[in-house]
């Protein structure tokens, strides 16, 4: 028996890093898991290693940007699965969203804040009468410990666009609450295809990353941030929504 037994799920940008580490520990737990992202062939080998380890999988592709795609993805995945009662929004973040304020480009600036906080809402809207429909629903969105960075050069439209995720989320725990639907935010730090590109162009400045973090090292996708979720996602957490979780060895502090 797992401890998500019967429950529905959409991981998006799950071909890979966070999205793929969380889609495993799900369907490790009984799960059936829709898993959504640009790049088929990328969601089949999600697909393939969850059903060898014994658990269900559907594959979805489309763009987690664009507001059709979006409301089809998840009702193919609702068909798929029979319903949806578990949304993590994981694919949320723009390619340029770093770098000085001056440098930022008014097109990037538009596009951080589509893949962030528009498409982020997108997906709650489109889930929440299927969540609603079951009684329950769990919503954990992807945010940042840049939101909260000592040093904020450079991350500024990171930053806020993830900030502006995380307002969301607070409104939809205190909204749809009365349907049985909580909403937490959770802010990783894991060794995902992007984080190691960024760690091997930046080698001084990723050590010392390293070393601002209590755990002295960066998670596992899967053992540390899916393992995370799995325990947010358990019964025993019911009363916990509208927070903002940090998965990262201790470096941030969201006091």
């Amino acid at each position: 028996m797992g401890q998500l037994d019967g429950r529905l799920a959409i991981v998006t940008g799950a071909g890979q890093g966070v999205g793929q580490g969380i889609a495993f520990a799900l369907a490790s737990e009984g799960a059936a898991v829709a898993v959504l992202g640009r790049t088929a062939a990328k969601l089949e080998e999600t697909c393939r290693e969850i059903r060898r380890r014994g658990g269900k999988a559907h594959a979805v592709a489309g763009d987690a940007h664009d507001r059709d795609d979006i409301e089809r993805m998840v009702k193919e995945s609702a068909l798929a699965l029979g319903g949806v009662d578990i949304l993590v929004n994981n694919a949320n973040m723009h390619s340029k969203g770093m770098g000085p304020l001056l440098s930022i480009a008014d097109e990037d600036l538009v596009q951080s804040f589509i893949a962030g906080p528009v498409s982020t809402l997108r997906f709650m809207k489109a889930c929440y009468p299927h969540m609603k429909a079951r009684g329950r629903g769990d919503i954990i969105n992807l945010v940042t410990s840049a939101m909260v960075r000592w040093d904020a050069r450079n991350y500024g439209l990171y930053a806020s666009y993830k900030q502006a995720v995380r307002s969301l989320t607070r409104a939809a725990a205190c909204e749809w609450a009365v349907d049985g639907i909580r909403a937490l935010n959770v802010a990783p730090h894991a060794t995902s295809p992007a984080l190691k590109r960024w760690s091997e162009t930046n080698p001084a400045e990723a050590a010392e990353f390293v070393k601002s973090i209590p755990a002295g090292r960066i998670g596992d996708c899967e053992q540390d941030i899916g393992r995370g979720v799995v325990g947010l996602l358990s019964r025993d957490l019911a009363y916990l929504t509208g927070a903002t979780i940090p998965l990262d060895g201790g470096q941030a502090y969201f006091g």
